[in-house]
Formats: C-alpha cells, structure tokens, sequence
C-alpha cells in the first residue's frame, strides 16, 4: 500500500493500540478538558509511556490540543478533542454500531459512548 493513500495514513496512527481508547475517554462525561492523570486511571494498563506518545501522536494529527496550567503546583496537562477529533468520535460510534449488530455478547446497549461506565 502506498504512503500517500489516505487509508494507510489514518491507520497508521489510529490504528496503534490505545488511539480509540484515549479518543473515546476525551470524548466520555461532561467535561470538555481532561487530566493526563485522569486519562491515566481510566485507561487502566496503559503505560505512562505509551499515553504520553499516543497523546503526542494525536496532537500531531491535529485530534486533540494540549493545555498546560502551571499556575498552580503540580503543573497538570490537560487534553480536549478538536473539532477534528469530534468528527473522529463519529466513525467511532460507527465502529460501535457494527459491533453492536454483530456481537453476540451484548453488554452494551447504548450506541452514544459519552455516558458509557463500561
């Protein structure tokens, strides 16, 4: 496959392990910004490492932007879906609805993942 094809350049960053699961989690409750530490926590096996690189692979992208309070201490970075990161969510939510139809364990009911506790 040819690098220019945008198929092959939208998964080789999406799909990287975790890359969903960090768009999701941003998108997820009410909040619009989230913690690094937040993203930490519910993101329960990923690596400090790992999370710091895909944060810094979708920044890149242009699906999240980055803040930075160091008005107070501990400095805290905090991350929020751009508007290109939204649009992302909705393939998401597509990937979501396909699995829904054909996954025959169907703990989850609910095709919107912002109030998901799952």
């Amino acid at each position: 496959m040819n690098e220019k094809c945008h198929i092959y350049r939208a998964l080789n960053f999406v799909g990287k392990r975790w890359t969903l699961l960090i768009l999701l989690e941003l998108y997820k409750g009410n909040s619009k910004w989230k913690r690094y530490s937040e993203l930490k926590n519910t993101l329960l096996d990923i690596t400090p490492k790992i999370l710091s690189s895909r944060l810094n692979e979708l920044r890149e992208e242009g699906l999240i932007e980055k803040r930075v309070d160091s008005d107070k201490m501990p400095i805290s970075s905090n991350y929020s879906l751009t508007k290109k990161g939204l649009d992302f969510v909705l393939v998401i939510k597509e990937i979501k609805k396909w699995s829904l139809k054909w996954d025959t364990i169907q703990d989850c009911k609910s095709d919107d993942c912002k109030t998901c506790l799952l």
